[in-house]
């Protein structure tokens, strides 16, 4: 399964409202940590089909208020929904490993 690049459109649907897991990465394109999570999203997604991952670009006029909504303050920012639950949010590069543990 590949990364899905979340709109203002199709965020609600996509993360709060899907059954089972969903990986929410918010990033930027200008962040250099963010290019460096990225790929590690796109590993886990490629891996894993028990879990959605989703990117979420917060510099999208769109979905900048979405990001505000939930807190977003510095990025990358991972976060983890669970039948419609935040159940995860962590600002800061995050690792494969650590996020295998915490899916």
């Amino acid at each position: 399964m590949s990364v899905i690049k979340l709109s203002s459109d199709t965020y609600k649907q996509e993360v709060f409202e899907a059954e089972g897991t969903v990986l929410v990465d918010f990033y930027a394109d200008w962040c250099g940590p963010c290019q460096m999570q990225g790929p590690i999203v796109e590993e886990i997604s490629n891996e894993r089909d028990d879990v959605k991952c989703c990117k979420v670009n917060i510099d999208d006029p769109g979905l900048m208020p979405i990001a505000m909504e939930l807190g977003i303050r510095s990025i990358p920012t991972i976060m983890v929904v669970k039948g419609g639950e935040i159940t995860f949010k962590q600002a800061g590069l995050m690792q494969k490993n650590e996020l295998i543990e915490l899916l």
